[in-house]
């Protein structure tokens, strides 16, 4: 049975255990300041920009994180509000290392990135309620090390697409509009080493639209992309290829021109025939369907079953592809892919000269 208390007249109403918290939840005037026009504008304008702190697939995955936590709580009899340090810490235990009920087949144990970022969406709800989980307690922290310690892996690569790769993927496009599309976004998310979600941000212009993260220009020499990404604005600048069939520029070209694509979104849904455009804005989850659809086609690493075929390649695939690829100095494809250290760069790179730098003899031996 649950727990009924009174709720002061200033409080919000309370949420359910699995709902992410209302609007009114998240800012609100306090309750001795008088409400007017000027200032509720305010609040919905701070509302506004506190939905814009995190990408909608973020706030999607921590509102799950939260909803599986509360229906864990009350399996165990008892409640997600207010935090829990040792029920959290419990509760990290069992992700990692589940126990099935009784006549209950046994879950699967999480990743320790997943728990983590389990324990993130925990942090972040928790924030949004107005109360604090301090990750730092013993209770926590000491289950989460120890949970790296016992079951820490090494980080499951995708599988990098190479340059011979990605022109077999293209070659298996259809030449209709949703052909010239996904060429582009190939050739594009390729050269431009580009996350999904910044591929299917772009805007013909700035300020095109409201849910734009970027844009493009195209130059004599190449395409020009100003990004608004995960580590901030940064400036992608993509040059023409040795190759009409796959310039990356000319694919883009192609498809604005014969869609007719001269504002707003860059990359948007076809028809159900292909051979017309609608407004709507492409999903990013289309960019992993046609990578994994086109490495099928083109069969690549045919020795493996499709399951685990479809399983290796993903939109990193990409980034990876480009960044294991490109024979240049490795200072500029970190700045290209907008990495913040070498280290972070180098996990990109699937195929690099790993001792083209001997410090060994460098240093007399």
């Amino acid at each position: 049975m649950r727990k009924t208390s009174s709720t002061p007249p200033s409080a919000p109403p309370p949420e359910g255990d699995g709902d992410p918290p209302s609007d009114s939840a998240l800012l609100r005037l306090p309750a001795d300041v008088a409400g007017s026009g000027g200032l509720d504008r305010l609040v919905d304008s701070a509302r506004g920009y506190a939905a814009a702190a995190a990408s909608e697939n973020t706030l999607k995955a921590y509102a799950k994180d939260w909803a599986h936590f509360a229906r864990w709580c009350r399996m165990k009899g008892t409640e997600p509000l207010p935090p829990s340090p040792q029920m959290i810490g419990l509760y990290l235990a069992d992700l990692a290392a589940p126990q099935a009920g009784s006549g209950a087949r046994q879950p699967r144990p999480l990743a320790v990135s997943s728990i983590e970022r389990r324990l993130s969406g925990l942090a972040w709800s928790y924030a949004q309620r107005g109360q604090r989980l301090d990750r730092k307690d013993r209770h926590i922290a000491a289950v989460l090390a120890g949970i790296k310690r016992k079951h820490a892996r090494p980080p499951v690569q995708k599988e990098a697409i190479g340059p011979a790769d990605i022109r077999a993927m293209i070659a298996t496009l259809p030449h209709d509009l949703r052909g010239l599309r996904d060429r582009a976004i190939l050739l594009l998310g390729y050269a431009g080493g580009l996350r999904r979600s910044e591929i299917v941000g772009l805007d013909v212009h700035k300020d095109d639209s409201l849910d734009g993260t970027g844009w493009i220009e195209i130059l004599e020499a190449g395409a020009l992309l100003t990004l608004n990404a995960k580590t901030g604005w940064r400036e992608v600048e993509i040059g023409r290829g040795s190759t009409p069939q796959t310039c990356p520029v000319q694919a883009l070209e192609q498809w604005l021109r014969f869609a007719r694509i001269d504002f707003g979104p860059v990359f948007v849904a076809t028809t159900r025939d292909g051979k017309g455009v609608r407004s709507a804005r492409l999903n990013d989850k289309h960019i992993a369907r046609l990578i994994k659809r086109t490495v099928c086609a083109a069969g690549l690493r045919p020795e493996l079953p499709e399951r685990d075929r479809l399983a290796l390649f993903s939109g990193h695939s990409l980034r990876a592809g480009l960044a294991s690829s490109a024979e240049v100095d490795e200072r500029y494809v970190q700045k290209h892919l907008g990495h913040a250290s070498a280290e972070m760069t180098r996990r990109y790179q699937r195929r690099r000269d790993r001792f083209r730098v001997n410090l060994t003899k460098a240093a007399g031996l």
